[in-house]
């Protein structure tokens, strides 16, 4: 017999659902974002910048092809709870391995179906991003207003890696260091791809341990939380602009290394997250469309004078990306890297390439 589980937002709002996925032992409370994907779940799943959140998938049926490992972005699941009109009990792919309830059972995830997830999109998008509760409990209508005082700390200790570690490539003709808040796995295939061999190294790692490694570039990683949040990050990542070293900024990559550069950042009314982010290259005027996951954005009038707006985003105006003058360095929010999602902007880990290029026949 399915279990009845009730969402309660903290403006009130208390829709009721099934219950899939794993046990819900205990009342789970995080932050409620949408996501606009009609496919990727699983690398929505898997992806470490949504650590605190539960998500709501706003295509109605989600699951049905299954779940397969090799679409992971991380190791498991971050997100808190997972919010879907309906899933699929029976797939139909020959990657599948597992059906998306036995999925979230295995990552102790649990989960709620059943409810207009169109109305609490559209509540969201209204109101903003809010607190929920997941809860097996009819919740005491009261205790709404209390949700607004939660708040995820530690966003990037909890999925950054704990201990460095090599990744060779194949053919080595570049060495990139990857600092790791929570990187998705397609930035470093696509690393891979272009004869990068890695040294991810934790969020932790100094500047100095950095240019000990001897890297040709290096790549700030997607990551959750507040970027704010990440002060020794931020830090250490100012030091490191003082180099000649490459860097390449993506997502919570882009906002640190903003911040490091003495640029501001705010909170979003929303997000963006989805497979359909349009965003233009001022350079060229040119329109592409993005896969994007944050919350926060880099304020365009807070940009120092050693840095330029490179991309906008087409629905509000918002920084997407950056380059900098004084350093070879560029980020973007958006994920070029995208899997599931466009490849349109794919060609930025080329620009990346070029810049190692020509660092390295500098040096010779």
């Amino acid at each position: 017999m399915e279990q009845t589980v009730y969402l309660q937002l903290e403006d009130g709002t208390c829709l009721t659902g099934r219950h899939f996925g794993a046990p819900l032992e205990k009342d789970v409370t995080a932050e409620v974002v949408f996501a606009t994907g009609m496919t990727g779940y699983v690398e929505t799943l898997t992806d470490p910048s949504y650590c605190g959140q539960m998500v709501v998938q706003t295509f109605p049926l989600t699951g049905n092809y299954g779940v397969s490992p090799s679409d992971f972005e991380s190791e498991g699941i971050h997100m808190s709870a997972y919010i879907t009109k309906e899933w699929c009990s029976a797939p139909s792919n020959f990657r599948s391995q597992m059906d998306l309830d036995a999925f979230l059972k295995e990552q102790n995830v649990p989960g709620i179906c059943g409810l207009d997830t169109r109305s609490l999109t559209r509540r969201i998008r209204e109101k903003g991003v809010m607190n929920g509760r997941l809860t097996a409990k009819k919740p005491d209508p009261s205790q709404a207003g209390a949700l607004a005082g939660w708040r995820l700390t530690d966003a990037v200790s909890r999925v950054t890696c704990r201990e460095p570690y090599e990744l060779p490539a194949a053919l080595s003709r570049y060495h990139v260091v990857l600092w790791d808040f929570g990187a998705k796995k397609n930035i470093i295939r696509e690393l891979h791809r272009r004869d990068c061999s890695l040294t991810v190294v934790p969020a932790k790692t100094s500047a100095s341990s950095i240019l000990a490694l001897a890297p040709d570039g290096v790549m700030l990683s997607n990551g959750p939380g507040n970027p704010q949040d990440n002060d020794s990050v931020i830090r250490e990542l100012s030091l490191l602009c003082q180099s000649s070293i490459p860097i390449f900024g993506i997502c919570l990559g882009h906002q640190l290394l903003a911040l490091a550069n003495g640029a501001d950042t705010e909170k979003l009314k929303y997000g963006h997250r989805g497979a359909n982010q349009p965003v233009k290259d001022l350079s060229t005027g040119r329109c592409y469309i993005t896969s994007q996951n944050h919350g926060y954005a880099v304020k365009n009038n807070s940009l120092p004078k050693n840095a330029e707006l490179s991309f906008v985003n087409l629905n509000d105006g918002t920084c997407e990306g950056v380059r900098y003058r004084d350093f070879p360095g560029f980020s973007v929010q958006f994920h070029p890297e995208a899997c599931g999602g466009p490849h349109d902007t794919e060609f930025l880990f080329r620009e990346f390439i070029d810049l190692m290029e020509r660092r390295k026949n500098l040096c010779r």
